[in-house]
């Protein structure tokens, strides 16, 4: 499961399909006495993928299998966990249901697409763990299953304290993810999915005011001013455009948008996605800015050749606030054309000390 250095990024398997292989493996163990090793599931889109088995064991009514979870090239928190389901005989006509087992978590507070008290097994990956099942269960003549499946993650709630999943409520451990069952590189998709969830749960609890920050210092700032709970803060990373556009269909009274001077220029000038692999800042706009202000020419002349905007930061001098002022503003400009006037917008620039150098919408 090494990384890859070199050619184009390795895709790789999410938890769910990871879940899904090791259930059926266990259930064809239980019909039958073996482990299929490795074991083959069909994805969602009709691809099949092939695991091989890290745990087998075979007990009275019950079966355990496990498999390390490979996520390819991505940086996922849960790359090389090991993946567990343990498929045990239930009451007849009962069906399949599904158990958190060590490290995988319980849902605790509403909004999400499972009920109060239910393991975070989400629902893409218990269709595909009920269709692994099922399809093992007509392959070797069995009826349709009637079992318990538990999965569990070992060390799943250590490594939970990396994701959002406290702030959504997931408690005692990580979530079962995965609409595809596989891991695109950098899609960064479990981030996109815990910011919408965490605007669900908002919404779910009545909170009329959230904020979504790029990073913990402006996080922090914003809490502190408004008092807010830890379910009204959507930590956004880079992922501006993700976040709005969510929040388009799924509105809210009010959003604070609190970030870095440097990210929020790049909202200003229409970007949408922060990643510096991405998006650039526009020295140029900047400058501009600045001479709007009525900074002289060599002042001028420097931002525009600048390298970043820290540095015209600096430059800006007296300036700096009102130059603060004029990026927030132009960032929230683009974030209400984005809402489409659904959301009132915040836009609020902080400095690495937590301190605020602009706040415009509030």
């Amino acid at each position: 499961m090494a990384r890859q250095q070199n050619g184009p990024l390795r895709r790789g398997w999410t938890t769910g399909a990871c879940a899904a292989a090791a259930a059926r493996a266990a259930f064809i163990a239980l019909l039958s006495g073996r482990f299929p090793d490795p074991v083959s599931i069909r994805l969602p889109r009709g691809a099949t993928a092939s695991f091989p088995l890290a745990l087998a064991e075979l007990g009275e009514g019950r079966a355990r299998a496990g498999i390390l979870k490979d996520a390819g090239d991505d940086p996922d928190v849960t790359h090389g966990a090991l993946i567990i389901a343990d498929v045990a005989w239930a009451a007849p006509a009962s069906g399949i249901g599904f158990a958190a087992g060590e490290g995988v978590g319980t849902v605790t507070r509403a909004g999400l697409a499972l009920a109060l008290g239910e393991p975070a097994i989400n629902p893409a990956p218990r269709a595909m763990i009920s269709q692994a099942l099922r399809e093992a269960a007509e392959e070797n003549g069995a009826p349709l299953p009637d079992v318990t499946v538990t999965i569990s993650i070992p060390g799943g709630e250590r490594l939970a304290e990396k994701t959002m999943n406290a702030r959504l409520g997931i408690k005692g451990g990580l979530s079962i993810l995965g609409t595809t069952g596989i891991v695109v590189p950098y899609s960064c998709a479990s981030w996109i999915h815990s910011i919408q969830r965490g605007v669900d749960v908002a919404r779910a609890a009545g909170l009329e005011h959230i904020a979504a920050s790029t990073g913990a210092t402006s996080e922090r700032a914003v809490q502190r001013l408004y008092d807010l709970p830890e379910h009204a803060l959507i930590d956004m990373g880079d992922f501006v455009g993700g976040t709005l556009k969510y929040l388009r269909g799924h509105p809210v009274a009010r959003v604070t948008i609190a970030g870095g001077f440097a990210k929020l220029a790049k909202l200003a000038a229409g970007h949408l996605d922060l990643h510096s692999a991405r998006s650039r800042v526009d020295t140029a706009a900047l400058g501009e800015m600045l001479a709007a202000l009525g900074a002289d020419n060599v002042t001028v002349d420097t931002a525009r050749a600048a390298t970043g905007a820290g540095e015209i930061l600096a430059l800006a001098g007296t300036r700096r606030e009102a130059l603060a002022r004029l990026v927030a503003g132009g960032a929230r400009e683009v974030a209400l054309a984005t809402l489409s006037g659904k959301t009132a917008v915040e836009v609020a620039i902080v400095d690495r000390q937590g301190c605020f150098l602009a706040r415009v919408g509030g």
